[in-house]
């Protein structure tokens, strides 16, 4: 009977998670969260991104507006299938790569068209950004009769010297704070203790002599 009292009031699992100071799933989300970041930096190869710049020329029958215009629109050309074919032969890769690997950015102040290519290679990423570079002159230049308005380089993208992508302590880090979030979370959701387990206690047990005392007054 002892033994069935006692096995009756041994704590469960969700009392003893309970029992848990509340700071630690915080501390737990938290290293947990900044060695997975810091695992993912160390392990994702470094990125590399390379920018090369072209510039909108207007001619004597255009003006700066009609440039701005152009500008925009040839940003949004420089990564279509036309141009990227044309890159493709001067980056000395597929389309594909192309296509995943070069974004653009244009300005509404400044009729310029900036073309960024990123590669774990860094010499890589610069060919590619001024292959679609060239390209896009190119095509820009092709249409001048129609357009009025010139495309020319403005700048090559150089060799780039570091990378672009995060580091593994930046990683760690942003995966400690999304730890520490998730933590936190963990904590607001956590079963609360019911105030009926913090008043009751177990129940005693006689011990043998007291048992035995009672069994002789009966």
């Amino acid at each position: 009977m002892t033994e069935n009292l006692t096995r009756h009031h041994h704590p469960s699992r969700p009392s003893r998670l309970r029992a848990l100071p509340p700071w630690s799933l915080v501390a737990a989300g938290v290293l947990a969260g900044g060695l997975l970041g810091g695992g993912y930096g160390v392990l994702k190869p470094p990125q590399y991104t390379a920018t090369s710049y072209v510039v909108v020329v207007p001619s004597d029958r255009s003006d700066t507006a009609s440039a701005l215009g152009f500008a925009q629109a040839y940003g949004r050309v420089a990564t279509q299938v036309a141009v990227l074919g044309d890159a493709q032969v001067w980056a000395g890769v597929p389309v594909a790569t192309l296509r995943d690997s070069v974004r653009t950015a244009t300005s509404p102040d400044a009729p310029m068209v900036a073309v960024s290519a990123t590669s774990p290679r860094p010499g890589r990423a610069a060919d590619m950004a001024n292959a679609v570079a060239r390209a896009l002159t190119q095509h820009a230049n092709a249409a001048k009769a129609d357009t009025h308005v010139g495309l020319m380089q403005f700048s090559r993208a150089p060799k780039p010297s570091e990378p672009s992508s995060a580091s593994p302590v930046l990683t760690g880090l942003v995966g400690a704070s999304a730890g520490g979030l998730l933590g936190a979370l963990a904590l607001l959701v956590r079963p609360r203790r019911r105030p009926e387990e913090e008043t009751a206690r177990p129940a005693s047990v006689p011990g043998p002599a007291v048992a035995a005392d009672a069994h002789g007054q009966l």
